[in-house]
């Protein structure tokens, strides 16, 4: 299994966002990740600058968004609604973006479900719970 490293993922997502700015031909994992790093402006300043993507460091205690981790959120939910899995997560995921009015909207619905389960996981000690990943997307699916 490939386990790309921190600087990996941001080398990614600027050569990405070069490509995709020059109109170059974009490998398969490229294009999936080309409309969310297009839906995120906020990002394209430092998308454009690779060497200080390689550099900064994201802060949560300092309320930093990290454009890399988000990006690969989106990534990894598209993937999941793309083999269905956890089964009935693309569903789940639908009724979200019906219910928020897009699909971003639903994505970043799933992200807040996925960055739970990892939370919980790293601080129980135990695997990640996909079921209770899935039932939170579904609850705020259905759920006022």
């Amino acid at each position: 299994m490939y386990q790309p490293s921190q600087l990996d993922v941001r080398r990614f997502f600027c050569a990405t966002w070069r490509q995709g700015q020059a109109g170059q031909a974009l490998d398969p994992m490229q294009a999936l990740a080309w409309p969310w790093v297009q839906a995120h402006p906020e990002y394209h300043a430092e998308l454009s600058d690779e060497a200080r993507a390689l550099s900064l460091s994201y802060a949560v205690e300092a309320g930093q968004t990290n454009p890399f981790l988000h990006l690969s959120m989106h990534l990894t939910i598209s993937e999941q609604l793309a083999i269905d899995q956890p089964h009935g997560i693309r569903q789940a995921v639908e009724l979200l973006a019906k219910r928020r009015g897009s699909m971003h909207e639903a994505h970043h619905g799933a992200m807040e479900a996925l960055g739970e389960m990892i939370w919980q996981s790293q601080r129980s000690g135990l695997p990640p719970d996909g079921q209770a990943y899935l039932e939170r997307v579904r609850t705020m699916a259905t759920k006022d």
